[in-house]
């Protein structure tokens, strides 16, 4: 069986075997200094991925691992089959997954245990209160994390229907700012909704049905590109924000071509004004709130400015959100790595951006080196961080 070898910055004193996520999965077995990671299994949903995982999971359990390293989440089937194994037999280790993703980067780029600025931005993970993150800035090593800040939850209407239809995340959004006047916005987005179906979903928030409360940063691009693109459902997860993406790196090659007296920041091409936001601070965490954001895109919907230019700023304002944030956190810990990991920054753009406003402002910057970003890379993590956590034990 072919498996991705990774060698790590340390060694693996008790074997680990790494289940993965639900999604983009793949199993990770680590011993000595040497990780191997097998191949990807879309969606454990698939009876067929399910099937050729629970396969690759019993061959390398003919390794003899002394510890089982899983994701938090108990509806996840990688969770689930771990759960089924011996506690007698195996050490079984629960990770939790922005955790997971940021220790797989530190991994994948060969750093030893020490303390970094961890910026997990994905779809969706379960956090250690058991709530649903997916922006999360994190104090972390190896062995353990501080959740320091993450951005403002929304409700998700209808829950995972959400996620194909990010209109409802939109609309919340805009109901946030201007409550049910915002029917009558003379935007492109609120002509296509459907208002006795607001009506419904707004009751289920109200009343507290089927609305988990989220953190997403995949949800917070889903919202933006519903709104920009005025488009309201969704092929696959992330599609409207891949969209989104597209139009605003168009545009960012557009800039290059308008020059600017006396230069700028990013070279001496023409650059716009990110949007404003907010941070507070709530229970010891800092709060990053986009909403300002979202009323100054209104606007700008409003006066007919280019879709890619609100695309780009966007995207820009999400950058600056990162570098503010690692900013507070560097002056109160002295941390001045940054790693970034999590599937959103499978965004090239948002990557660029973020990691050259970094540079600017004099941080160390790690990115995913040899593995993608995405869920297929958290068993790497989920091994690494249960090898520390059994060495403190």
């Amino acid at each position: 069986m072919a498996a991705k070898k990774i060698k790590l910055p340390f060694p693996i004193e008790k074997s680990v075997l790494a289940l993965g996520s639900h999604r983009k999965n793949a199993i990770c077995f680590a011993k000595g200094n040497f990780a191997y990671l097998g191949r990807v299994h879309q969606d454990l949903n698939n009876p067929r991925d399910l099937f050729d995982f629970e396969k690759e999971a019993r061959h390398f359990l003919q390794k003899r691992p002394r510890i089982i390293a899983y994701d938090l989440h108990p509806e996840y089937e990688s969770t689930k089959y771990a759960q089924h194994l011996s506690p007698i037999t195996y050490y079984l280790s629960p990770i939790q997954h922005h955790h997971a993703h940021i220790a797989a980067c530190m991994a994948d780029n060969g750093l030893e245990n020490q303390k970094v600025i961890g910026v997990a931005f994905d779809g969706t993970g379960l956090g250690s209160d058991n709530r649903l993150w997916g922006a999360e800035f994190l104090i972390c090593d190896y062995k353990d994390f501080i959740r320091a800040a993450h951005l403002k939850e929304i409700p998700l209407l209808g829950a995972e229907r959400a996620i194909l239809e990010p209109w409802r995340l939109a609309a919340w959004w805009l109901y946030s700012i201007y409550k049910d006047k915002f029917l009558n916005l003379k935007i492109n987005f609120v002509k296509g909704v459907n208002k006795k179906h607001w009506r419904t979903l707004k009751n289920m928030y109200l009343s507290g049905f089927n609305s988990p409360a989220s953190s997403s940063m995949g949800r917070l691009f889903d919202a933006a590109a519903s709104l920009v693109l005025a488009k309201y459902k969704a092929d696959f997860q992330a599609g409207l924000a891949i969209e989104l993406e597209k139009i605003a790196a168009v545009y960012s090659c557009q800039l290059s071509s308008i020059p600017v007296v006396g230069g700028s920041a990013f070279g001496g091409s023409y650059q716009p004004a990110s949007y404003p936001f907010r941070i507070t601070q709530h229970k010891g965490k800092y709060i990053v709130d986009p909403l300002p954001m979202f009323k100054q895109i209104v606007l700008d919907l409003e006066a007919k400015e280019p879709k890619g230019k609100i695309a780009y700023r966007f995207h820009l304002t999400v950058a600056q959100m990162i570098v503010k944030i690692c900013s507070i956190l560097e002056k109160e810990t002295k941390i001045n790595k940054v790693v970034l990991s999590g599937g959103v920054f499978q965004n090239n753009l948002l990557l660029t951006l973020s990691i050259g406003l970094l540079y600017k402002k004099g941080f160390r910057v790690l990115s995913q080196n040899k593995l993608v970003c995405n869920d297929s890379s958290v068993s790497l993590g989920q091994a690494v961080v249960a090898n520390f956590k059994i060495k403190h034990h």
